[in-house]
């Protein structure tokens, strides 16, 4: 009796398709990152996230390196009920740096509270956990929690700002937010649906901001 050869099993292709995934997320990753711009508050509206989508921003930072896992950031909602006070210490810190500010200009620091329908305050607590993990490790940390935030903002089709100030070390402030001596306010994030926005600038390439540490010739440009 003569043997029947069997058919070869086909090749497997788990591979291909896994690494056919892999591209695709890398893919959509870079068009996140890229698609990423800053709007201004004054060019966001109504409506903001909901609570879910709030949610997801706001569990987005939890993924932020964090040496020893300090947590050494945190984030103060300031929801519309609580836009007044928020005013009055613009208005207040305005006058403190400047007491011949006319009434028009306190209108308009006052006008910045109301803008964007998400509104927070980051901040960062320079002795928290280990105090031998160094200042600069803490704001890094604090930027890459805000960078995830800002990228699910984007991907959920929001716009978002980071914005900052004087106003952030005016004691007035420090007191509305209750900040603790070792605590500073690193600025505001608003986020909102697009009203209007500017060209997307041009980004520089990586060329122009790495270079390359060459054991001969010593730090040299590009990669």
């Amino acid at each position: 009796m003569t043997d029947i050869p069997l058919p070869l099993a086909p090749a497997p292709l788990a591979a291909p398709a896994a690494a056919s995934d892999e591209a695709t997320v890398v893919a959509m990753a870079a068009a996140l990152i890229q698609s990423r711009q800053t709007i201004l508050p004054k060019r966001l509206g109504a409506p903001g996230p909901g609570p879910a989508e709030l949610a997801a921003i706001l569990n987005a930072a939890a993924h932020a390196p964090d040496h020893g896992q300090l947590l050494p950031w945190r984030f103060v909602l300031v929801p519309e009920a609580a836009r007044a006070p928020l005013a009055e210490v613009f208005a207040q810190a305005l006058l403190e740096r400047d007491p011949c500010a006319t009434s028009e200009q306190c209108a308009q620091a006052r006008e910045k509270a109301y803008r964007a329908p998400v509104l927070m305050l980051v901040v960062v607590d320079g002795e928290r956990g280990d105090p031998e993990i160094d200042a600069a490790e803490r704001l890094v940390s604090a930027g890459c929690a805000v960078q995830n935030m800002l990228l699910t903002a984007t991907a959920q089709g929001y716009g978002s700002a980071l914005t900052s100030g004087k106003a952030l070390k005016a004691t007035s402030l420090r007191a509305l937010f209750q900040l603790a001596a070792s605590e500073q306010a690193l600025c505001f994030i608003s986020i909102g649906t697009v009203l209007s926005r500017k060209a997307a600038r041009a980004r520089p390439l990586a060329s122009a901001y790495v270079s390359t540490l060459d054991p001969n010739r010593g730090v040299v440009p590009g990669f």
